[in-house]
């Protein structure tokens, strides 16, 4: 059986088959982890909040009620243990289900179910040399009474005779060097895997601290071990967002990898122009290439190229800018490396080789500004990029420089260009926070402090500025296409301006707190995330227009962080006029708890469903014996029109057939009825029996259009109907058969006939 549980206080047990839950128990509370024992099918342990208490949780049996019907309230409620704490990793039940522990800070809680008997033991809460002993995580040997403890000093200690509040036992294992993250026993209990922020998993034997095997290099921290019903696969997962897979044996079988999450997104949310992959800090140093459609990360980029050391309070070299250039030939990196004194700088030029599909460092500029660089961009040109590419730095140390690619005059240089500094800029001395090219590439905006200043790209020359106190410029960008004569700004004090290039004026202003700016490449619109009363709210807007064109209060609870707005591969048919500007880009946020998220006019089941099945229509269709015969037969049609050729009428309209034609060439108010028109256009689809000629068979529709006829407005319908509904057919060895000279002249007089007296009606 499979239950599940959920922030909202219901447990749900799960149908395998169906995938539909059967039952739903409502607690009441809400809950942090769930545990089940094969020893107790009608209960399951929960750990909920103390009623009353702060930050204290309780372990409470619950049991499940057999009563009929599908939502259910479970009434029964027994507190295990008191005082655990929340994380799943800091309890654990023992041998056959007979006792459960639980760790919190230094307190060991054991407790048996048959003797209801709880023993505590305590370890000193002092600090020693080899650190603190805090408890961290805990296991239980499946076939021994014994318990294995992980402490933030990195040792594991193994308690045995713990049915004894005085005469315990422990013994001590240890290899990591910080904190012990999770611990696992095997199915057999006689080895024990362990894991931390090594990134090493260590496989100690018998519990001996002499025999033990490491995995290493396994990216990140690992947060947490789990062993396989068989014991024949061990899994591990990542603070960096990734499942490991290993065999028994310490091999490495298989690794699950979707968005690597880190601690800080320094780089912020960037498109790749080749891949449309979204590009940021991936794993310390690193930078990853997320594709979005597959949810796989497509490669990761060795930026910092140095040994990450994981050790807290280690200043070490990190990314924190990132640029491409248009067509995406061209990366820029920033990466720095606080340091008591000065920081560290680097400035790094890459180059998309074609040959090896990946990017090859070019120039490397050791600290380029003196101080921290704030923002960085290209100028942002769709055509070939030559001698207009132009690279932009903005720094703390009051200035903005622009890099230019010269050719290399050093005969032992590998490449042969390189990039140098062309142009410094600065402001009465103030700090420089943000730059940004216009459309077209002739403007540069830059911002210190509280202005805006604009400057030609060309001489170089200080165009205008703009300001609006009180409050520094947070975010800047400009218009595009038909809104390129504006450029935007938000201030940290709650202002989203909007100044006229050609005016040199300010345009409107509204009172908002602006986080993220956001344009998107492919229109006008612009994406502005304010936050508010602990609430993330989305704007939409056109520069030339003030009042926005789409707005979603209450986005989410989390502060959105970053956006970016990925262009689609083809433009989305959207119904709604509320959604066209997600026509042709799609708006993706990152908040600052690491989740990603994205707006989308699909529903639930549409983005669920792959684009393959959604396209293959007849793959959901049922597998009838007459669907089956038809599949058959048309795969018959197809091989014998293609082996002999014959004529097959297709076309939907029936195209090659002179009734069709008159159908559809004639003005629909003045179409005869349907009576004298349908026995044409039937008997030219009949195959005939006998060998007439094509007299014959015009003489026959001659004596059946003499017949009496009822010109109504219902035959009418049905012909549209008729029309419109015809379907393709497919007739093997079908020869059509042309209109008489007669009929098609009687066609020719009832289309000249006037029939505008009907417009009167």
């Amino acid at each position: 059986q499979l239950y599940s549980s959920s922030l909202d206080g219901s447990i749900k047990l799960w149908d395998f088959m169906d995938g539909i839950p059967i039952k739903t128990f409502t607690v009441g509370s809400k809950l942090l982890a769930l545990y089940t024992l094969a020893s107790c099918e009608d209960s399951v342990f929960v750990v909920i909040p103390k009623r009353g208490e702060r930050d204290t949780f309780q372990l409470v049996s619950v049991k499940l009620t057999k009563a009929a019907g599908q939502d259910l309230e479970a009434k029964e409620l027994s507190v295990v243990l008191d005082g655990v704490d929340a994380s799943p990793k800091c309890i654990a039940f023992g041998r056959e289900g007979e006792y459960v522990a639980s760790v919190k800070e230094v307190n060991l809680q054991v407790y048996f179910f048959k003797q209801k008997q709880l023993n505590r033991f305590s370890l000193s809460a002092m600090k020693t040399k080899s650190g603190n002993n805090h408890f961290t995580c805990v296991a239980c040997h499946p076939v021994e009474d014994c318990i294995a403890t992980g402490h933030a000093d990195g040792k594991i200690r193994l308690w045995r005779n713990f049915y004894h509040k005085k005469e315990y036992t422990f013994s001590t294992l240890h290899w990591h060097h910080d904190t012990v993250m999770d611990l696992a026993f095997s199915m057999e209990g006689t080895k024990l895997l362990s894991g931390g922020v090594e990134s090493v998993l260590v496989l100690w034997h018998n519990e001996s601290d002499c025999r033990k095997d490491f995995l290493p290099r396994l990216g990140s921290a690992i947060e947490y071990i789990s062993m396989s019903s068989d014991g024949a696969l061990c899994c591990t997962l990542h603070t960096d967002n990734r499942i490991t897979i290993i065999n028994s044996n310490l091999r490495f079988c298989k690794s699950i990898q979707g968005l690597i999450k880190c601690t800080n997104v320094k780089t912020g949310l960037v498109v790749d122009p080749r891949t449309k992959a979204l590009v940021l800090n991936g794993e310390p140093g690193h930078l990853q290439f997320y594709c979005l459609q597959s949810d796989q990360q497509l490669f990761s980029l060795d930026i910092v190229q140095r040994q990450y050391i994981h050790q807290a309070g280690l200043n070490q070299a990190d990314l924190v800018k990132v640029a491409f250039s248009a067509q995406g030939k061209w990366l820029a990196t920033v990466e720095e490396r606080e340091e008591v004194t000065d920081p560290e700088l680097q400035l790094k030029l890459w180059f998309y080789d074609e040959e090896t599909q990946s990017f090859k460092l070019n120039t490397r500029i050791n600290m380029p500004h003196d101080d921290h660089i704030t923002d960085i961009c290209f100028r942002d040109m769709d055509e070939p990029e030559d001698d207009s590419l132009i690279l932009v730095t903005a720094g703390r140390d009051c200035v903005f420089k622009v890099w230019v690619m010269i050719e290399d005059t050093d005969p032992e240089a590998q490449q042969s260009v390189s990039w140098s500094c062309d142009f410094v800029g600065s402001y009465h001395n103030y700090q420089a926070t943000n730059c940004c090219f216009s459309e077209d590439g002739s403007l540069l905006a830059v911002s210190f402090e509280e202005t805006v200043t604009v400057w030609d790209s060309v001489t170089w020359d200080l165009k205008c500025t703009f300001c609006h106190p009180p409050g520094k410029i947070r975010n800047i960008c400009f218009g595009r296409l038909t809104c390129s004569k504006y450029l935007i700004g938000a201030t940290d004090h709650g202002f989203l301006c909007c100044w006229n290039l050609l005016s040199c004026a300010l345009e409107w202003s509204a009172h908002l707190n602006v986080l993220v700016l956001q344009p998107d490449p492919l229109s006008e619109h612009i994406a502005a995330v304010s936050w508010l009363s602990k609430e993330s709210s989305l704007f939409v807007f056109k520069p030339d227009e003030p009042r926005p064109v789409y707005i979603q209060r209450n986005l989410c609870k989390e502060k959105i962080q970053l956006a970016a707005f990925v262009p689609r591969d083809e433009p989305e048919m959207i119904g709604s006029e509320k959604y066209l500007w997600l026509r042709r880009s799609q708006l993706f946020f990152l908040t600052d708890t690491q989740d990603l998220m994205t707006l989308s006019t699909k529903s639930l089941e549409e983005r669920l469903t792959p684009s393959s099945k959604q396209l293959a229509v007849e793959e959901s269709l049922p597998v009838t014996p007459f669907s089956l015969l038809l599949g058959k037969h048309r795969h018959q049609q197809s091989q014998e029109d293609t082996d002999l050729g014959r004529l097959v009428v297709r076309n939907k309209h029936g195209r090659d057939s002179p009734a069709v034609k008159e159908l559809l060439h004639t003005p629909a108010h003045v179409l005869p009825s349907a009576s004298f028109l349908c026995p044409i256009f039937i008997n030219s689809l009949l195959i005939s029996k006998e060998n007439k000629s094509a007299e014959e068979v015009a003489d026959e529709v001659e004596m059946e259009s003499e017949k009496p006829e009822d010109d109504s407005d219902e035959e009418r319908e049905v012909m549209e109907m008729e029309q419109e509904d015809t379907c393709p057919m497919e007739l093997l060895g079908e020869m059509t058969y042309k209109l008489s000279k007669s009929q098609e002249k009687e066609l020719r007089k009832i289309r000249k006939m006037d029939y505008s007296w009907v417009s009167a009606f």
